[in-house]
Formats: C-alpha cells, structure tokens, sequence
C-alpha cells in the first residue's frame, strides 16, 4: 500500500495538508507552512526525499475537470466540496429533487430567477466568464442575503471568502485575489476612487496580489463579487449609465425555517447536476455575459437616482415628511424658505437658493407668483418640528398630490 505523505515542497518551502475541523462538524482541507527540520524530527531523514516536489503554484479555476497538479505546479485552486449526481436525470425530474433551491432562487431573483440560475451555471461551468457586479440589498431584516452567501460559500467552499468594507480599501489582498467568489458584507461605499476600483476589477483579467512582507506578483484575476447591504439608496456612488451592478432588493421571508440552509445543502449535488442538464437562458451579449437591460432593475434605477439627483431627492423627502406630519395639502415656500429648512434637516450642504430655484422652475415646471404676497411661510427646528410664521414673497405652491404621486415609489 502506498504511503500517503501529506507534506509537499513547493519552490523551496515546505507545506503540509492539514484538515481543519468546523463548527458544523465537517472538516476542510487547508495547506500551511511546515519547518523542513519539524519533519526529519518527526519522521527522518529519508522520509523528506519522499515529499513530491512542486516547482511553483498556480491558480486554475475548473469544477467539472479538477486538476491538483498541473504540469508540475501546484494548484491553489480548491476543488469543490459536492460533486454532481453521476446519475442522469431530466431537467423536469430534476425540479422535484431540489424544491428548497429552487424556491430560494425565486425569492431571491423574484422575476429574474432564469437569469440568476444563469448566474449560478455560469459560475459553476465558466468561472473564468466575467460577471456583473450582484448587489442584494434591503432595509428589512431577515430576508435571507446573509443565507444566501452561506449557501454559495457551501457551492464553493475554499473558492469564495467573506470580506468586510474596510478590508476592501487595504493594499494587502493576497486572502481574495485567487478567489472565485467574494462577498463583502454591511457595505457603504462613499467614496467614488473604491466604486471605481471595484469596477475596474469586475471587468479585469490581471490583477497585483500584495501580502505583507512580500512584493507585488502580477496575477491572473477572475472574482466576481456579491455586495450586501442595509442601505438601499446610497450604498455605493454610481452613475448613471452604469452597467456593471446587479441590484436586487430582497424582501423579507414570511416564515422562517431553521433548517433551510441544511436543507439547500443537502439538495447541491442534485442543483449541480440540474445546472449542468439544465441549457442557458440568456446568451452571452457582452464581456459580462448579461446585457444591461437585463439586469436593469427598479433599485438600481432607485439608487443611481439617489446619488445623481441628491438635492432633489433631499427636497422630497423634506416635503414628504412635512406633508406626512402636517394636514396640509398644500405648501407655499420661496427658494430661501426651502434651502433653510434643508439645511436644519440634514447636515448643510453647499447648495443656493438658485440651485432651488432651476429645480422647482426647470424640472419640476412650476411657476412663482408674479409679485410678491403674503404667505405662511414654514420653518423647521433642529427637533424636526415644522412652525409657521407669516411672509411675503414670490412664492411657488408645491401640492400634496404632486409630491406623492410622482416620486413617493422613490422615497419608500
């Protein structure tokens, strides 16, 4: 019987494969750092001549033709933890066997659910297919992002990592960049430099992989990254024509099943084979597979929305909020009245009067009085409490109705 010797030499350092137990039970394969000298100690001299010999590392992605050793070099790809069903079994007989997946694919991708088991067959066959950037956001909580991330974790295992915000504005990246998956949770981004790197790695093949102590190496990069956060409106800045995100606004599960990420787990070979019977949806239209008006969604028009229309989405949530604590329905202000009270309801911004007065005039078509009348003028406190006073001006009339029915899906 052969002798399995789970040390190895990779260049000139030495490593063993160990296997680290987890909470859940299971055990996972890992590779660490081991003293040449630790292993003559342990075993002898002769017993180091026996440990194969590796020239370098590489990194290949595959889950359907998993090589370890590739033309003598290491593969730090990992393989996946579940294999498909060998068994062939029609897509339609293959339904029956994976309910909870299919189910929580729905919940998910809502309407979209053709494209996001696209997402998941494109992951697991292509790995190396760029794909756009998939967003899961609510402000509710108990909606299943943070299940989701487990369940793909699982899928992946060792190919995917968790990082947080913070760690994704380090220079040190050596934990992710070889990476199929990373998910970077409770996301706010608020600085446009990190919107662009992260769009700048999405759609790269190259990447610098930077570890403490050691210099840069230039590395093949195929991540793809799936951003949660509690923040719908202004997690991350993006423009306009931007076509790289996948936003997804989750709602909340109605009932909670404690076993359900067991249960996807237990369904995983099945799904994989289901992925691989099951044909594309979609066909690939651009460098990220996906077309941009197939991954158009109402939150992210919502959030590009926010943060390229910020003063006038300030001004509606001022006027949905005085309208929602007031009986009024109808309000009269003059550019000043409004830049007040903006200013006392969020933290001051560098915006005029006449930054108020082209939006009221010139987006949303309304006209001051011709001379100047006496009107009630409101005001807030730095409690949030409207009050009135009288005034004269030339003032614009802002309706209830006009406030709710055309931008109150934007608020909510």
């Amino acid at each position: 019987m052969t002798e399995k010797i789970p040390y190895l030499r990779v260049g000139t350092t030495y490593y063993k494969t160990i296997e680290k137990p987890l909470i859940s039970g299971d055990k996972i394969s890992i590779l660490v750092r081991w003293n040449r000298e630790t292993i003559i100690s342990d075993h002898g001299k002769i017993y180091v001549s026996k440990v194969p010999k590796y020239d370098s590392f590489c990194c290949i992605p595959s889950h359907l033709n998993y090589e370890q050793i590739i033309d003598g070099f290491y593969n730090m790809y990992n393989e996946i933890p579940y294999q498909p069903i060998e068994e062939y079994i029609n897509t339609e007989a293959l339904k029956e066997k994976i309910p909870f997946s299919l189910n929580f694919m729905e919940h998910i991708f809502s309407e979209q659910i053709e494209l996001g088991l696209d997402y998941i067959k494109i992951l697991f066959e292509k790995p190396t297919q760029m794909l756009p950037i998939l967003c899961l956001v609510s402000k509710e909580k108990s909606t299943g992002k943070s299940t989701f991330i487990k369940w793909l974790k699982s899928i992946f295992g060792l190919n995917m990592t968790y990082i947080k915000g913070d760690s994704f504005s380090s220079q040190f990246n050596s934990d992710w960049t070889s990476m199929l998956l990373v998910a970077i949770d409770e996301v706010f981004f608020d600085k446009k430099e990190i919107t662009e790197r992260l769009k700048y790695l999405s759609t790269t093949n190259k990447d610098k992989m930077e570890a403490k102590g050691k210099d840069r190496e230039e590395v093949d990069f195929f991540a793809k990254f799936i951003l949660c956060s509690n923040n719908e409106d202004n997690f991350i800045q993006i423009d306009e024509n931007e076509i790289r995100f996948w936003i997804l606004k989750v709602k909340p599960i109605k009932t909670e099943n404690t076993d359900f990420l067991n249960h996807l787990i237990a369904e995983i070979p099945y799904l994989l084979r289901y992925l691989i019977e099951r044909p594309f949806h979609s066909h690939k239209k651009t460098r990220m597979w996906f077309s941009a008006s197939e991954i158009r969604t109402k939150a992210l028009q919502k959030l590009v929305w926010k943060n390229n229309n910020q003063l006038e989405s300030k001004i509606l949530e001022l006027f949905y909020e005085f309208f929602d604590s007031r009986e009024e329905l109808e309000i009269h202000v003059v550019p000043q009245d409004v830049l007040n009270m903006l200013n006392k309801m969020f933290k001051p911004y560098f915006w005029t009067r006449n930054d108020i007065r082209k939006l009221l005039k010139e987006i949303w078509k309304l006209e001051p009085q011709t001379n100047g009348l006496a009107y009630i003028r409101y005001d807030i406190d730095y409690a949030g409490i409207f009050y009135q006073n009288n005034s004269i001006g030339r003032y614009y009339t802002i309706k209830k109705d006009f406030i709710l029915e055309k931008y109150v899906d934007l608020l909510n």
